[in-house]
């Protein structure tokens, strides 16, 4: 599965290139071009091929997803008339170039890959086409595309209107979603079986069971988490507990956020996070990332993993992991009061406001998000969870079947899966600065000290 983390140099290279170009000009936004959104020129009956003969550029970096459409792009050509380039950038490097290009407002690629979280950033300067009038245009969208399958949680974490305080869910649909990863807990099924372990339904017995499970003489610990300094480290396992538990990030009220990080309720999950990571995590914590957290639970060193199901399941694949065929999933322990808030990661596929071919680039997120790709897709064993209950319901069914509790965790926390940040454009700042916090924590700062500084400095900076 690919990272998601964006890494430090290429987080400041987003930050240096957005600070290089001007908010407003006599252009247009951000220094490009006026926007005009391409919805309206499109009139009369739909039709696959009405962008015929023509050609469009797709970024994308290599990943599973990208993998899984790869084989298809024949088919799309085929009903469509329309030729696909596609770039493939390493997704280390994938954001630096994607922003680049975008600020430079070029249009040299018509649609893209774009993670949920990019969208507080790139939409703001009018980087983004925004596609809810496509959605609403009868001739640019075929009367079955049927959005509303669309799981509601993946929808709305696509939508904002770029106001301080506002939800996500409302504002222009600034993405589709292609496939996303619920985070929840992986464990070493066999050796539960074995032990008659029972799952834990609440943190504080989770927390126990991890540091039961730890025997460091037999190189043996309980839960894998990353921990690198990262904003990567709080979305996964971190976010979705600390959002079970009743933590929130920030709170806005007359006009401006606050930021929570250091409400009592806040300080004492902390504190039992870290408890959990020190005492029954990995002893190299601080420098794990996703590809060491879930290897380590293939190659049966960590009994759980609480990180994205999907980047957890290939491991369970015959052949893949030393542990392969031994694990299983679970939702992971709700909050106090039974909830499963769950946050998610959802790669989805956006268009360029100046790209040159927009008709083109719409049919292509239409027919790549649309039911019939993605069940296409989902058939071929590599696609993650797929964002539309249809094909969950029909074609993801069958390929989970053998992967003990993957759809049973699925459909518990799926109700109450979306991004449970508040949207704003520090975000990848300011989470970083929050994992640096967790390091510090670790490292033996006291907790409230040390989060009263991060919520006085996260509340700075977000109000700027």
């Amino acid at each position: 599965m690919a990272d998601h983390r964006l890494t430090r140099r290429a987080a400041l290279g987003l930050g240096a290139a957005a600070a290089a170009t001007p908010l407003l000009s006599a252009c247009g936004i951000g220094g490009a071009p006026a926007v005009v959104n391409g919805a309206a020129g499109v009139t009369g009956g739909f039709d696959w091929k009405k962008a015929a003969g023509t050609t469009i550029k797709v970024l994308q970096t290599p990943h599973p997803y990208q993998q899984s459409f790869q084989p298809l792009l024949k088919e799309f050509s085929e009903l469509t008339g329309i030729e696909v380039i596609t770039d493939l950038v390493p997704e280390g490097s994938y954001f630096t170039k994607l922003n680049t290009e975008l600020a430079g407002g070029t249009g040299k690629h018509d649609a893209f890959m774009l993670g949920a979280y990019f969208i507080w950033q790139y939409g703001p300067p009018n980087w983004l086409e925004d596609l809810k009038p496509w959605l609403e245009n009868s001739s640019a969208t075929h009367d079955e595309y049927d959005f509303e399958d669309i799981y509601e949680g993946l929808r709305q974490s696509t939508q904002w209107d770029f106001q301080a305080g506002s939800p996500l869910g409302s504002g222009g649909q600034w993405a589709i979603p292609w496939g996303f990863e619920n985070n929840v807990v992986t464990y070493n099924k066999k050796y539960f079986d074995s032990q008659g372990i029972r799952l834990p339904d609440r943190f504080d017995d989770f927390i126990q069971l991890a540091i039961d499970l730890t025997d460091r003489t037999e190189n043996r610990y309980g839960v894998a988490a990353r921990g690198s300094k990262s904003w990567a480290t709080i979305h996964p396992g971190f976010m979705t507990q600390f959002s079970r538990e009743g933590g929130v990030d920030y709170t806005f009220e007359n006009g401006a956020y606050t930021a929570q990080m250091n409400s009592d309720l806040s300080v004492a999950f902390h504190e039992k996070w870290i408890e959990l990571m020190r005492r029954a995590g990995p002893t190299s914590w601080t420098t794990y990332e996703y590809p060491q957290a879930t290897g380590d639970l293939g190659d049966g060193v960590a009994m759980m993993c609480y990180d994205a199901d999907s980047a957890t399941y290939p491991k369970n694949r015959p052949g893949v992991s030393k542990e392969s065929g031994n694990l299983g999933w679970y939702a992971g322990p709700a909050g106090p009061d039974g909830n499963y808030k769950t946050n998610l990661w959802t790669w989805s596929l956006a268009m360029n406001s100046q790209a040159k071919n927009k008709l083109g680039a719409w049919l292509f997120i239409q027919w790549a998000t649309g039911k019939q790709a993605l069940s296409k897709a989902v058939a071929g064993g590599k696609f993650a969870d797929p964002v539309r209950a249809s094909v969950f319901d029909s074609v993801f069914k069958q390929q989970l079947s053998d992967q003990p509790g993957y759809l049973e965790a699925f459909e518990t926390v799926i109700k109450d899966s979306k991004i449970q940040f508040s949207p704003q454009k520090k975000f990848f700042g300011t989470t970083e600065d929050w994992a640096v916090a967790l390091q510090d924590i670790y490292g033996g700062e006291d907790a409230r000290r040390r989060l009263d500084s991060l919520a006085r400095t996260n509340t700075s900076k977000i109000n700027l």
